[in-house]
């Protein structure tokens, strides 16, 4: 379907959805304890419920109710068929690990963003603990594991491809014939999803020595548990962002002691000039005149889009750097945001760990004002300024990725004239997203095409 957002008059107060990333995390836990465990406010959305379906077909049963989900785990079972997991990179990538304790031949598939996205490292890693298992791309999906062979010992991996390799062999390590070492060849990026790995699989009775860039597991069994899943601060950042281009929006639902890479939003917005208030579990975001930031999102890499439309509306040129990974995503997060920012006559430029944005309210040099005179609107300090136009009708290829869908969205309530394409693919995490927006007085046309 396809959304136009008009320019807005937003305010008021959402709460925002639960975070994909625990949730997966709390039922891959919950499958390997021995007994029930309950997750209490678990996410429905795409991402769960391919998890959900991958876990079914291995002999984990999930009772759904609202607001709680059943868990009867340790009865894994080889599965009958191939094990499709959407466009979910989490489930693809746990489950990888978690096949190879799995008797038998296992073989997992993705969608066709799925099937782009790499899984080389974690194969690798896999088979120096003793797993028989291949893919059929050269870095990517299907991948075939031959279970019931994970004998332990040492391995090793980069940590600048993705944290969910790491967290992929930290949820097995506990079921190898002996001790598991897990050493980083290089620096570890998006150091707050391992983190919030660590803490699940502490809930669930599981500990992990850290040595400098090494993790070691000892033989060890989880134990059930009730695990609570905290609100996402992913889904947060987009209402944030609305919240200080308008008279204000109060988000709920959010804990500042999340371990949630995505909670520097809060740092970032401050440090643009927004005005921002934190009353408990909820935050408030008013109206500012933005300015420029220099940012490394290299530990919270999904604000990239949030934060280059927020530096589109700015008042100078923003940097930012660590934005390497954003392009192996469900999109190349890093062309969809210069074509689509581009579209709107924002200059972008990009290098190969860094996005560089100048934005809309950057005053013009002192030549240009004097070319703009004759149609231009004079200051109070006697200069000359053309005000941005708001454009008309601009339609921004999502590329199928809820991010891209969600950051224009924002962009388009701020400044107008916004047309979203494929903008159901917001169910992926944040199936209301647009019902959300229109609550505090986002204007939305929605054709379903």
């Amino acid at each position: 379907m396809q959304v136009t957002v008009n320019k807005s008059e937003v305010q008021g107060k959402v709460k925002v959805p639960s975070s994909k990333s625990q949730a997966i995390r709390g039922l891959m836990c919950a499958a390997l304890a021995r007994g029930e465990s309950e997750l209490v406010n678990p996410l429905v959305c795409e991402d769960t419920t391919a998890a959900i379906d991958v876990l079914s077909k291995v002999g984990i049963h999930v009772r759904q109710e609202e607001g709680l989900w059943h868990v009867a785990g340790g009865t894994l079972r080889p599965p009958d068929a191939d094990l499709f997991c959407g466009e979910s990179a989490t489930t693809l990538r746990f489950m990888t690990a978690i096949c190879c304790l799995i008797p038998g031949k296992s073989r997992l598939v993705g969608g066709p963003s799925l099937s782009k996205r790499p899984v080389r490292s974690l194969v690798e890693a896999l088979g120096k603990l003793g797993v028989k298992c291949s893919i059929e791309g050269k870095t990517t999906p299907p991948v075939t594991i031959e279970g019931g062979t994970l004998k332990g010992g040492l391995t090793e991996l980069p940590g600048n491809i993705s944290s969910q390799f790491v967290s992929a062999l930290l949820l097995i390590a506990p079921f190898a014939q002996k001790e598991v070492s897990i050493r980083l060849t290089t620096d570890l990026t998006s150091k707050s999803y391992l983190l919030m790995t660590l803490r699940c699989l502490r809930k669930f009775g599981v500990d992990v020595r850290s040595e400098l860039d090494k993790f070691v597991v000892n033989k060890q069994s989880y134990q059930p548990t009730r695990f609570e899943v905290e609100g996402d601060w992913s889904s947060a950042s987009y209402f944030l962002a609305l919240g200080a281009v308008s008279e204000g929006v109060e988000v709920e639902n959010l804990s500042t002691a999340s371990v949630q890479g995505d909670r520097m939003m809060l740092e970032f917005l401050r440090s643009m000039g927004a005005k921002v208030r934190v009353t408990g579990n909820s935050i408030t975001v008013s109206r500012a005149n933005l300015k420029a930031i220099n940012a490394d999102l290299s530990d919270c890499i999904d604000l990239m889009p949030t934060m280059a439309v927020l530096a589109a509306m700015a008042d100078g040129t923003s940097v930012f750097t660590g934005i390497e990974r954003a392009r192996i995503k469900e999109s190349n997060r890093v062309a969809a945001v210069k074509e689509g920012l581009g579209r709107i006559g924002v200059t972008v430029t990009e290098d190969r760990n860094r996005l560089t944005i100048t934005g809309l309210a950057t005053k013009k040099p002192d030549a240009e004002k004097e070319e703009a005179a004759e149609e231009g609107e004079t200051t109070e300090e006697g200069s000359t300024e053309t005000a941005a136009p708001e454009p008309e009708n601009t339609v921004i290829d999502s590329r199928s990725d809820h991010r891209i869908a969600m950051a224009f969205g924002v962009l388009g309530a701020a400044i107008g004239g916004i047309t979203i394409s494929n903008a159901e693919c917001v169910a992926k995490t944040y199936p209301d997203f647009w019902e959300s927006l229109k609550s505090i007085g986002g204007k939305l046309e929605i054709n379903a095409e």
